[in-house]
């Protein structure tokens, strides 16, 4: 009898300290949720549902995507952050939502978030329906005369800070948020707004199909896809913002879990379907910024969205 209690005692001692060791062993263990903070059909959700079908291969769990649309993303951010810092939940950051840290006070800081990387880079452009003006010269001169309707992603957005620009070197125009993005494209194509503000893999159909087209790149140079599109540096306007897309997880997760995940994050864009990916959104090939840069890049670019929003007159 004496024997069989210490057998039982040995074994849950032996189950204690051994239980956190096996563990750590098995992350993930269970399905991690993927969280896109923007309506289905958009740049995010199509990014986000190609890497959760790879990295699924990778970590041999499931990743649900789960679309938190509101807020200019930020609906979705809070979501992220009010989840336990264990590994289980992680979300794609567009710079649409990044801008708010520029623009607004959201509910979250570079301090809640840890990036695993950014994974897609990408220009931004101007898009008007078929055939209704000619070139970006014909928009400016309509833009002069009365005020024209843009669709954006959000207020506080790269896109809000765009228009807000452009209106401030005399154009006038109207800036319309739409939380998700097939309304966004819809609003084009139905004529309830004049332009576009997109990244260029969002609507690549829709371009290809001859539905919409650039009239406006926001860059310094000309894409090879649109040599025949001006560039927002050579129009005289001084601004480009970039679309970049950042995968993140909570500050405070397990640095051995941050590493699993950025590990198999990185195997995931080396695959041949991701790189296809990026060559079929208009992406740069090089898109790929692992973690301790991506966090310098982001600081940088939040410098720069606030020097310019800090030079723009105020509006009434």
């Amino acid at each position: 009898m004496q024997k069989k209690m210490y057998q039982v005692l040995f074994g849950l001692l032996f189950a204690l300290f051994a239980w956190p060791a096996l563990a750590q062993e098995k992350f993930p263990s269970r399905p991690i949720e993927f969280i896109v903070p923007w309506g289905p059909g958009g740049g995010s959700d199509q990014t986000a549902r190609m890497l959760a079908t790879l990295l699924e291969a990778e970590l041999k769990v499931s990743l649900p995507v789960v679309n938190v649309p509101g807020g200019t993303g930020n609906t979705g951010m809070t979501k992220l952050i009010s989840a336990p810092a264990d590994g289980h939940s992680i979300a794609i950051l567009a710079w649409d939502s990044f801008a708010t840290l520029a623009t607004q006070s959201p509910k979250w800081g570079m301090d809640d978030i840890l990036p695993l990387a950014i994974v897609i880079q990408l220009p931004s452009g101007l898009y008007v329906a078929g055939d209704r003006y000619a070139d970006w010269k014909a928009v400016e001169a309509a833009a002069k005369k009365q005020p024209l309707k843009v669709a954006i992603s959000g207020f506080g957005s790269p896109d809000d800070i765009t228009v807000n620009y452009m209106i401030s070197r005399g154009l006038k125009l109207n800036a319309v948020p739409f939380a998700k993005p097939g309304e966004r494209y819809s609003a084009l194509l139905g004529g309830h707004v004049d332009l576009l503000y997109s990244p260029t893999g969002n609507i690549v159909q829709m371009v290809e199909s001859k539905q919409m087209r650039p009239v406006l790149l926001l860059s310094a140079e000309r894409l090879p896809d649109f040599p025949q599109v001006p560039t927002s540096r050579e129009s005289g306007y001084d601004i480009t913002l970039p679309q970049r897309r950042a995968i993140i997880i909570k500050a405070g997760t397990d640095p051995k879990r941050v590493a699993v995940l950025a590990e198999a994050l990185e195997r995931a864009v080396s695959t041949p379907k991701y790189k296809a990916f990026l060559k079929d959104s208009y992406a740069s090939p090089e898109s790929w910024v692992g973690s301790t840069d991506s966090l310098a890049l982001m600081r940088k670019d939040l410098e720069e969205m606030r020097a310019i929003v800090k030079s723009m007159p105020k509006r009434n």
